[in-house]
């Protein structure tokens, strides 16, 4: 899309400079184009297009916008731990009632004029079947911000045409009340259908960043799996709703709703909608194959509709931000976000058990491991694809530990990353590594792990003049099989369910799949959180599902709480636990770097609250000012 901005601005330029001198009085200033201009130019459509594109609203923007410039959206929810010294994610108890609302109507009237003046225009200079490719797009792009709309809001004042207002009109005019909350999953569920039928499948195996069949049907499907959890789940808090039905959806709506959701997914597995597959580059070394399938941008089949990058054109700071801060490309910026234990510990055992990290023996022992990388063997390719364990490489070893465990069983550490001490016959003895963890101290592995997911690997993609380019995911194919997989569950077609989730599996390194009656709502419920873990999909989860006031309950987690239940979909997250590695002092052994290995569980010291979603977090507060300019608009219930 920036390419075409470039020709269109060129384009521009042609038609100034053609003018003869004569004429220089009657040439309109180049910046303005009239209407009739832009829509019969398929070069300028474009460039509008390319505008309303670059606005989308994506699944992960949490904190206000942003994409994967906005480390923000990436952390809390006791999946992670914010190491930047700002910690109001672990030390305020409450959500804000108006967290996560978006309200954008100047967006949706600009894709209402876009559809408005592109329909009606008559002087298109492209085919019949061009217009039509570009109406669809416009009418997907307006139906994916419904659809982050009704996730965050309920139901909104359904708006389809361009509304104009002129001092001394009637207000009253362009006041509308809210649809029902069931009346815009339908309107996107709809347009899905009606318009799949004018976008191509494939738009040459690498333009991913435009609307496809592949992306209306991943938004079709996913949005048909919200409204039918929504309607099934609903049921459990049933004063999570409004009587004129602006929030919650009917029970009865939810088969229809599930079956809706597993057709989707199914055209696409099937193929219908293009040959999407699970990436598979690296069958060898699945984590690194997990891992690469985020930065791989030649020809990756997983990649269904994504938010692309250009270097040197339009970049982003993810891996500036998020890379170990020890021999990182910008020394001193690096290493904000870090996974909690709570996350690492919930990726599974290969024998497809749920287990902590193990660290005592039987008898109460610590464990020496002779590499720190051993605590974790055996789990889950995802989770050295997803986290970046101690011991582990990103470019380079990191160097991720806390302090030597001392005979006396006293820990010998200090309060800076890479402090020495003088012990015994060593002199300047390193007893912390240069990847921390310390408490409270920024931009180093406070929990004792750093993010992993979408660190670009590339040479300098962690500097800030050269940046990264990866693309952010915003439909990819492993979630239409999780999608399919949940949508079969509750339609009892558990034998599909297990077909779907175990392919996911095996992709992860599970040998054994699961049978059809292993297939439970916690498993579905643990399957998304791990596969899809930083990518946006964890709060809206628990929204619709109705988990988020068990799971995120306000009661402190003792580590007791952190280690039972692994697995269990209402287990409480609270609180980001973290897990430190230290050396075993070794007299005997004048290499430290050849010392053992112990872990102890900590909570670091900046997380002084537990996380408390109330009732009405569920749905996000309509702005008062909002409110004020439209009283047929009604409030969130519970707030």
């Amino acid at each position: 899309m920036n390419k075409i901005i470039i020709s269109f601005v060129f384009l521009i330029l042609c038609m100034s400079s053609c003018k003869k001198d004569s004429a220089f009085l009657d040439v309109k200033p180049p910046d303005i184009i009239d209407n009739d201009e832009i829509y019969q130019d398929p070069v300028a459509i474009n460039s509008v297009l390319s505008n309303l594109y670059r606005r989308i609203y994506d699944q992960i923007d949490l904190n206000g916008g942003g994409d994967l410039d906005d480390w923000r959206n990436f952390v809390g929810f006791g999946e992670s731990f914010p190491s930047d010294g700002d910690y109001g994610t672990v030390q305020n108890r409450e959500w804000d009632y108006g967290s996560w609302s978006i309200w954008d109507y100047s967006y949706i009237r600009e894709l209402n004029l876009f559809l408005k003046r592109l329909g009606e225009s008559t002087s298109i200079k492209v085919s019949e079947d061009q217009k039509k490719e570009f109406l669809a797009e416009g009418r997907f792009l307006r139906a994916s911000y419904y659809f982050e709309m009704v996730k965050r809001m309920g139901g909104v004042p359904l708006i389809l045409e361009p509304l104009d207002f002129e001092q001394g009109d009637d207000v009253t005019q362009v006041q509308f009340p809210r649809a029902k909350e069931y009346e815009i999953y339908d309107f996107v569920i709809n347009e899905a259908e009606e318009i799949k039928k004018d976008l191509p499948i494939d738009r040459d195996g690498t333009l991913k960043d435009r609307a496809t069949q592949g992306a209306v049907l991943a938004m079709e499907c996913r949005a048909a799996l919200y409204a039918a959890s929504i309607a099934k789940y609903g049921a459990k808090t049933p004063q999570v709703s409004l009587s004129g039905g602006e929030v919650g959806i009917p029970a009865s709506k939810a088969e229809a709703y599930y079956q809706k959701a597993l057709n989707a997914a199914d055209s696409i597995i099937a193929g219908n909608a293009g040959p999407y597959s699970l990436y598979m580059k690296q069958p060898s070394d699945l984590s690194n194959n997990f891992a690469s399938l985020f930065t791989d941008k030649s020809g990756n089949p997983e990649m269904i509709f994504i938010k692309d990058y250009q270097l040197k054109a339009y970049t982003h700071g993810f891996t500036v931000q998020n890379q170990p801060r020890f021999g990182s490309d910008e020394e001193g910026d690096a290493g904000r976000i870090n996974p909690s234990l709570n996350l690492v510990q919930s990726f599974e055992k290969l024998d497809n058990t749920f287990a902590p990290i193990p660290i005592t023996d039987g008898a109460g022992n610590r464990i020496r491991y002779d590499d720190p990388l051993d605590a974790f063997a055996g789990r889950d390719a995802r989770l050295a694809g997803t986290i970046l364990l101690p011991g582990a490489t990103f470019k380079q070893k990191d160097d991720i530990w806390n302090g030597v465990l001392l005979p006396d069983g006293s820990t010998l550490s200090g309060d800076v990353r890479g402090a020495t001490r003088d012990y015994g016959s060593f002199k300047n003895l390193q007893v912390v590594g240069q990847d921390g963890p310390v408490n409270g101290q920024v931009f180093t592995a406070q929990t004792g792990f750093y993010i992993r997911k979408f660190l670009d690997p590339k040479k300098l993609s962690g500097g800030r003049g050269t940046r990264s380019d990866i693309p952010l995911p915003r439909y990819r194919y492993a979630e239409v099989l999780l999608n399919a997989a949940e949508a079969a569950f509750e339609l009892q077609k558990t034998d599909v369910a297990a077909q779907y989730l175990n392919e996911v599996r095996r992709r992860a390194g599970f040998k054994t799949d699961l049978t059809p009656a292993q297939i439970t709502f916690d498993r579905i419920v643990h399957e998304r959180r791990v596969e899809l873990a930083f990518e946006g999909h964890y709060l809206f989860d628990m929204k619709r599902w109705r988990l988020a006031t068990s799971v995120w309950n306000g009661q402190a987690m003792s580590p007791g709480d952190l280690l039972n239940n692994i697995g269990s979909a209402t287990k409480p997250n609270t609180q980001p636990y973290g897990l430190w590695a230290s050396k075993v002092y070794d007299p005997a052994q004048p290499d430290p770097a050849k010392w053992k290995w112990v872990y102890k569980i900590v909570l670091p010291s900046k997380v002084t609250a537990a996380l408390s979603f109330r009732l009405g977090n569920y749905y996000s507060r309509i702005g008062n000012d909002i409110i004020g300019k439209n009283p047929k608009l009604v409030q969130q219930p519970n707030q």
